[in-house]
């Protein structure tokens, strides 16, 4: 989603600095702070701490309690230097690391009553005049640090082995996405239905306890950790961030052969397409012999299975466009379908985008614009006259499902930009076709039919996640369903995936932004109690990182059950005008920082839902938040994990902790389960994580690491147990 994770709380409560976000201007500064200091905090820090230092997502770096706890610039000098920005520590250089030091030690407030640099208590002076150099002279502690490191240059340097070739690889079909040999995982949810369910048996309830490190894996770049691993004959297709994919050998991790996209040069002020290389998601697609990789420079590359080497390459949207993707494509039939992101950057004024590609050379078919159609008078009275050039999001922020019986493709998309109608304009319209789930006709595109979770959107709540693709009985009636908790709300429908009729819905986690939704229609009102106008300040629950965020739910067709990752928060909403700028976004909203919601002790939450009732089957809380994907097996198994470093696996029955393992990092990605000679291993991804930055607040005695540590990390039954194989149903 839009960078809601600016927000960096540690468990002392310090307030941290944060990279790579949108540019804002500080015109109160005043001339003695330095310039590059004052350019290089607006590009990389001011969305979430303010241009003016005053907070808004993140904390405020000016006040009583930031002198008090970073009362020695020797000791915020070196924890920026050391750990900002959180997605890439050491981007920047030593001397940009200083500067931005320097101008939030001097920084001043015209007309504030207080000053940063006021009067401190006895033994800890803050001198006026900051420097680099007195920094230094106030302790031992050494702030060298190296130069930025050309990630592209080094590569380039260094001997490499020369890279091998897959061999015995299988062509992926329609029909192995659609109904995969349980052994693979050849697409991001294991099939086209996005149900991230394993048939796989033999790791169950009775032995997991015996789970054993196979192999593990440091990925070659840092940022969120958020990626999918697919396997297919016996090769792990990784990708990482910054258009890098990587191939393994699935039994022992070893590098087949690895690919780097060149990416286009973003510029230094386009802060908030800066940040989209470094939270790159389910960025591949297997089809036939080819990875096809989409990258945060808008392009679709085909990459030979076999050698890593590029076969062909189709720039969608202009470099220069404001558009990236931050996720993967569907493959549907021999069709390329990919959603666009980066629809909340100025110059991505009046549209969002699918678009369909041919597979065999990446030519367009069709494309789909989800804010703007002429002749669609629905969507342009859902406006209330703003034009299209003054619309913003809709954006695709999670791959679609696909059906290859109907040749129907389900995609959801995100909610308005600006944030707010205060701003924005659009009064109480709905503002089609945002926070909506698209059914599309594959070939052509054309809309089939279209449900609204959260019209009128107030709060950068988007709905665009994962549509999960299940035969259900509901009443008395079998039903081809769609089941999703489809936004940040946190609030679960099934649908008639064939005409979009409603079925059911449930709530989850506290809300405050729905007020009702018609047991009939299952039309959603929004609740105008919540919505603030100019002026204004509104506590919303859940906050803009959810409720239910990317991290995506998993299906059991054994229990008919819906796992869902969940969190508790809320966090404060206010109109805030503001300079759009080329490259930056247009949010408009003052974003306070989260909190739990009122009589909520536990910030995590794993639910378990009755897809064919809406029902809650069980739930499990703990005071963590969930930072992966959930996986569910035919063991008895559900696999996800935390901000607290826990891989934890529950009792699909009932929720009953069984196992859990702490690794290197927060739990991230997509957990996913394969075969190999029919030993089976649990791939579990660990890393940077956006959502523990958010959330350490929410349960500040949990410690969330420095840096990155991306990783891959693989288990399998220990070799020298004899196991019981399979698992009673």
């Amino acid at each position: 989603m839009k960078p809601t994770y600016c927000l960096s709380v540690a468990a002392t409560g310090l307030a941290m600095l944060l990279g790579s976000q949108i540019a804002a201007r500080s015109e109160a500064a005043t001339p003695d702070v330095p310039a590059d200091g004052r350019a290089l905090y607006a590009s990389n820090c001011a969305m979430c701490h303010g241009a003016a230092l005053q907070g808004g997502v993140a904390p405020a770096l000016r006040g009583a309690e930031f002198r008090r706890r970073w009362s020695l610039p020797a000791a915020l000098g070196q924890f920026i230097a050391a750990s900002m920005p959180p997605a890439s520590p050491g981007r920047l250089s030593a001397r940009e690391y200083a500067a931005i030091t320097e101008f939030v030690i001097g920084f001043r407030v015209a007309g504030a009553e207080e000053a940063p640099n006021a009067a401190q208590p006895a033994g800890t002076p803050v001198p006026q005049a900051f420097t680099y150099r007195a920094m230094a002279a106030q302790g031992d502690t050494k702030l060298e640090k190296p130069p930025t490191i050309d990630i592209a240059a080094a590569l380039a340097s260094m001997r490499v082995p020369s890279q091998r070739e897959v061999t015995g690889y299988e062509p992926v079909t329609q029909r192995v996405l659609d109904n995969p040999d349980p052994a693979e995982w050849p697409s991001w949810r294991g099939t086209s239905s996005l149900q991230g369910y394993s048939p796989l048996d033999s790791i169950n309830r009775r032995n997991v306890g015996q789970l054993r490190l196979a192999w593990a894996w440091p990925m070659p770049d840092g940022g969120q950790q958020q990626t999918a691993p697919l396997v297919r004959s016996g090769v792990m297709f990784l990708p990482a961030n910054n258009g890098v994919v990587e191939a393994l050998d699935a039994r022992t991790g070893d590098l087949i052969w690895d690919y780097r996209a060149s990416l286009a040069q973003i510029p230094d002020d386009a802060s908030y397409r800066r940040v989209q290389p470094n939270r790159q998601k389910n960025a591949i697609a297997l089809v036939d012999d080819k990875v096809v990789l989409t990258t945060p420079d808008a392009r679709l590359i085909a990459l030979d299975v076999r050698t890593g080497k590029p076969v062909w390459e189709r720039q969608v949207f202009g470099t220069d466009s404001g558009y990236s993707y931050t996720v993967g494509p569907l493959v549907a039939d021999g069709k390329i379908i990919a959603g666009i992101s980066g629809c909340s950057t100025a110059e991505t004024a009046g549209g969002c985008f699918i678009t369909a590609h041919d597979a065999a050379d990446g030519h367009e078919l069709w494309r789909m614009n989800v804010i703007a159609d002429v002749d669609d008078p629905a969507l342009e009275r859902s406006w209330n006259g703003v034009p299209a050039g003054a619309r913003w999001g809709g954006a695709l922020w999670t791959t679609g499902s696909y059906d290859s019986a109907t040749g129907t493709t389900y995609w959801g998309t995100g909610g308005p930009g600006p944030y707010t109608e205060a701003i924005r304009g659009t009064g109480d319209g709905d503002l089609l076709y945002t926070n909506s789930t698209l059914a599309l006709d594959a070939v052509t595109g054309k809309m089939r039919w279209y449900f609204q979770h959260l019209p009128r959107d107030n709060w950068d709540l988007d709905s665009p996640f994962e549509r999960i693709l299940a035969d259900l009985t509901i009443g008395d009636k079998e039903r081809r369903a769609m089941i999703t908790v489809a936004g940040k709300d946190g609030i679960a429908f099934a649908l008639d995936r064939d005409t979009g009729e409603y079925l059911w819905s449930a709530e989850t986690v506290v809300q405050n932004v729905v007020r009702r939704i018609d047991p009939q229609s299952g039309k959603v009102e929004t609740n105008p109690d919540v919505i603030p106008a100019l002026g204004e300040t509104r506590m919303v629950c859940p906050s803009n990182s959810g409720g239910k965020l990317w991290q995506a739910a998993s299906y059991s067709p054994l229990a008919h059950a819906l796992y869902v990752p969940l969190a508790e928060s809320c966090n404060e909403v206010t109109p805030a005008p503001t300079e759009f700028t080329a490259g930056n976004m247009v949010g408009a909203a003052r974003i306070g920082p989260r909190v739990l919601p009122e009589g909520i002790e536990d910030a995590g939450l794993l639910q378990a839902i009755d897809a064919q009732s809406g029902k809650t089957l069980w739930r499990y809380r703990q005071r963590e938040i969930f930072t992966s994907s959930a996986l569910a097996t035919a063991g008895g198994l559900v696999f996800v994990g935390d901000a607290g470093r826990w891989l934890k696996v529950f009792d699909a029955r009932d929720g009953k902790l069984v196992w859990k393992v702490r690794l290197n990092a927060p739990i991230g990605g997509s957990p996913m389960t394969y075969a190999i000679d029919g030993v089976q291993y649990l791939a579990v991804p660990t890393g940077f994580s956006a959502q523990a930055a958010t959330g350490a607040g929410l349960s500040p005695e949990t410690p969330i690491p420095v840096g990155s540590g991306n990783s891959i990390f693989v288990f399998r039954l220990d070799p020298a147990v004899k196991h019981m194989q399979g698992e009673r149903k």
